[in-house]
């Protein structure tokens, strides 16, 4: 039998009762009512703060946080605790009247980044993905790198720039120089891009020197969020050899406002692609953690891809164990992303990088303009759904940005440069 709400949800929702995603949100007209824990069901938040004891909720005084730290801190018998006392109280007629007076209409909130970073890290787990990059950069070389089937290579990223949907990004400037050029020249990047991600939220610490299994990753990791991990390609390129992306990718990382718990993806699970070589002892999985997310790329209103995150070569769980074999330790909030999600189709890469291979061929958009790279006022909206369980769409909302101009050497050769 379908698991039903008393709460209406449109046919369409991302948050059906199934999904339960949490976030922060506050309300326009509350004066010195901090930000709070929230719900989303349907075209409504239910406000966790509020619902708090009288509901018989576990740790309601968690809630009233304005972030999800707290929270994810307490682990996963914790989190599915909520989860069931909450899948109750939406389902039960007989909870209505404790419950609907919590009920505020989605669209009269503002959301806030959900949970307080402590470190991030990003990988570069799509097989297509890197083996694009590679060709456009090392054109008659391996597209991949030796090193790639053996590990999940990423980098550390810089939390202070992970911000909520929503939130503009300013061009970045920094160095870059051209391949012809005889010296780098500074100024706004002319090569702004996006990256189409999946993001894990970590919920569980470890300890120093105690790695995190493959197995333990459901212990540790509380949720998943979209990411669009904006690149400037021209300062990347001039950076990068021999330590890797720095200012070319430090600049913002914009995230989804839900955390789509990882006990709501469980029908989405599915295997990855098979992997060849097999990965050493510490990387291998009895039950794989592939997921099947159908991703969607926009800009300025019109779609231009739909990255399927099933074929990523890496799991999230291979990832975390990586990351930790060496003894580092995990802190709550701690947050890492797949790196851009690429299909084997021209219409599934994520990024403009590979849509437009390099510039070389550029993307139109529904008003007949073209796009190698992004634009001032260009908008990037990712969205994302999984199939969930009684035949029903698991939703993780969207995350979206618009690109302001550079702040610095306004009217200058550089700004009137990536206007061209």
């Amino acid at each position: 039998m379908t698991t039903r709400s008393w709460v209406p949800v449109p046919e369409h929702s991302d948050f059906p009762v199934q999904n339960l995603p949490y976030g922060i949100f506050s309300r326009a007209g509350e004066p010195g009512v901090p930000p709070r824990a929230g719900v989303a069901i349907g075209a409504y938040v239910l406000d966790l703060s509020r619902l708090g004891e009288a509901a018989g909720l576990p740790y309601a005084a968690d809630f009233a946080a304005p972030t999800l730290n707290p929270f994810m801190a307490r682990g996963r018998e914790a989190w599915r605790a909520v989860r069931a006392r909450l899948t109750e109280l939406l389902t039960d007629e007989g909870h209505r009247a404790a419950v609907e007076p919590h009920l505020i209409p989605r669209d009269t909130v503002t959301l806030h980044l959900p949970f307080e970073v402590a470190d991030y890290v990003d990988f570069y787990a799509s097989e297509h993905h890197a083996s694009n990059v590679g060709q456009v950069f090392r054109p008659g070389q391996p597209p991949l790198t030796p090193n790639w089937k053996h590990l999940p290579i990423g980098y550390h990223g810089r939390a202070g720039t992970v911000v909520v949907s929503g939130t503009p990004v300013v061009r970045p400037c920094g160095q870059r120089k051209a391949p012809d050029a005889a010296a780098p020249s500074f100024g706004p990047s002319v090569r702004l891009d996006i990256e189409a991600e999946v993001g894990f939220v970590v919920g569980t610490p470890s300890g120093l020197g105690t790695p995190v299994s493959v197995a333990d990753f459901a212990d540790h990791v509380f949720g998943v969020v979209l990411v669009n991990d904006w690149s400037a390609r021209d300062i990347q390129a001039w950076e990068y050899v021999p330590l890797g992306p720095f200012l070319g990718k430090s600049f913002a990382t914009s995230v989804s406002p839900w955390v789509v718990p990882l006990d709501a993806l469980a029908a989405a699970r599915v295997a990855p692609p098979a992997q060849d070589p097999e990965p050493l002892p510490y990387l291998r999985e009895d039950e794989p953690w592939g997921l099947d997310l159908a991703m969607e790329v926009e800009c300025n209103g019109t779609v231009l891809s739909r990255p399927p995150f099933r074929t990523m070569y890496w799991t999230a769980a291979q990832m975390l164990a990586h990351m930790t074999v060496n003894g580092a330790s995990l802190r709550t909030g701690d947050f890492y992303a797949s790196g851009t999600v690429s299909g084997p189709a021209a219409d599934e890469r994520g990024s403009f990088l590979e849509l437009g291979w390099n510039g070389t061929e550029p993307v139109k958009l529904a008003d007949g303009s073209t796009r190698a790279y992004l634009q001032d006022g260009d908008t990037v909206t990712l969205r994302a759904t999984a199939p969930g369980p009684d035949g029903v769409r698991i939703g993780f909302g969207e995350v979206s940005g618009v690109v302001e101009p550079a702040r610095e050497a306004a009217g200058s050769a550089g700004q009137a440069e990536q206007q061209q």
